[in-house]
């Protein structure tokens, strides 16, 4: 089947759906294939819940009654028909990688141009091989800007995202210590994320630059570039406060919004500079930015039983986990608590990177430092620091044991959940 034939069976559905959980009336199906599932064992399933017709890559599920379409990848043909389906919408799409900060400076980026736009983006974290197909495809014509997460662990996946979305603009919030093992170290982290640049470059099309981060500049000298931040960069933008919560400059504005920490002053000034050059007015930029609530464990800082807490328990790396730190330290007095889980997808780098966390919280004047997970158990650790190798040994401790009075502050990766420590409190 023709790519434009397959498009007019998308456009009489009601949409793309993946998972028969989550069927809805008249949905076009795609059966992918996982480590541990096959889609295509799901196609009845799919078109018995009101599927429309399905696409799969089996042969043994094709049914010639005219509901199945078979093609050899149904993943590649999803992807196509995303490629396909923005070559149609004829709209500017904005994409965006970096090592963190990536989904909190999408929903800025979202709520600034919805201001003036109707405007789609990335839903939660479907920034993959799958997830910026199926944010393409929710586009329709009411949509008049896309805004792209992009996320990888590997060189070459932030290309072929860039094949896929084909962005007009793009961003990337930082090179930082994430996925080491996938990229093949820091100057791998640099080459995979820097490809959406040379993806943009190649067709001719705008990159935002902070104009703070050196390793950037240099990136793009001689590309088409805006450059924000700076007094003397094609969008001043100017930090006042950052250690009682942030205060920012925009024109002759004062914005205050409910994130913490100076890496999220740069998250919002890219904003900002994106609010800018596509015309939203000032005061829609500062109303969008204020309005803005950190949630999914995201830099959030609550009151919790009298006691201040700085939750950022979605992810955690080298590069989030020393600014965390650095922020918390900034904003609190002591005494005060830091939990910090283990960081994942280190490969050989992982002793050294969870030493050198160790090392920085062991320094700490008057600071309780909680360790947990395999690789921070292994640290070398300060006398005064709590070692566990499970989260269970650490809610053994803490249901035994009365945390001490002060801030506190939890980090780690998604996978060690950290934020159960709240329900202890």
């Amino acid at each position: 089947m023709r790519i434009e034939q397959l498009y007019e069976v998308y456009r009489q559905s009601s949409g793309i759906c993946t998972d028969t959980r989550k069927i809805q009336p008249n949905c076009l199906f795609v059966a992918l294939r996982g480590p541990n599932f096959n889609g295509n064992e799901y196609a009845q399933e799919a078109l018995d819940k009101g599927a429309y017709k399905v696409i799969l890559d089996d042969l043994r599920f094709h049914k010639n009654t005219g509901e199945t379409i078979c093609h050899g990848d149904s993943l590649k043909l999803l992807q196509k028909l995303a490629t396909y389906h923005r070559g149609q919408l004829g709209i500017p799409i904005i994409s965006l990688t970096g090592s963190n900060g990536k989904t909190t400076t999408k929903e800025l980026i979202h709520l600034v141009l919805a201001k003036k736009f109707n405007t789609q983006a990335t839903q939660g974290n479907l920034n993959n091989h799958i997830g910026v197909p199926l944010t393409l495809l929710a586009m329709n014509e009411k949509t008049e800007l896309g805004v792209v997460e992009m996320g990888a662990n590997h060189q070459g996946e932030i290309a072929a995202l860039s094949e896929i979305a084909l962005p007009d603009f793009g961003y990337i919030t930082n090179f930082g210590k994430a996925h080491l093992e996938g990229f093949g170290g820091e100057e791998g982290v640099i080459k995979g994320k820097s490809e959406l640049y040379r993806h943009l470059a190649a067709r001719n099309k705008k990159v935002f630059v902070n104009g703070n981060d050196p390793k950037q500049l240099e990136l793009t000298e001689g590309m088409d570039r805006f450059v924000f931040g700076p007094d003397d960069s094609d969008c001043p933008i100017q930090l006042l406060e950052h250690q009682h919560g942030l205060k920012i400059k925009y024109r002759q504005l004062l914005i205050q919004p409910h994130l913490t920490g100076v890496y999220n002053f740069h998250n919002i000034a890219a904003a900002i500079a994106m609010g800018h050059i596509l015309g939203i007015e000032p005061e829609a930029i500062k109303e969008a930015i204020e309005t803005y609530m950190p949630d999914n464990n995201r830099s959030q800082l609550t009151e919790i039983k009298g006691r201040k807490v700085f939750k950022d328990a979605y992810n955690a790396n080298p590069s989030s986990m020393v600014v965390a730190i650095d922020n918390f330290v900034q904003m609190t007095s002591t005494p005060r608590i830091l939990i910090l889980g283990d960081m994942f997808e280190l490969g050989e780098d992982a002793a050294k990177e969870h030493q050198e966390i160790a090392n920085k919280a062991g320094s700490l004047r008057d600071t309780t430092v909680f360790l947990v997970g395999e690789h921070f158990d292994r640290v070398k650790a300060e006398e005064h620091m709590h070692q566990f190798s499970t989260y269970s040994d650490l809610e053994e401790y803490l249901q035994n044991n009365e945390l001490a009075p002060g801030p506190l502050m939890i980090k780690g990766s998604r996978g060690m959940a950290l934020e159960r420590v709240l329900e202890l409190l």
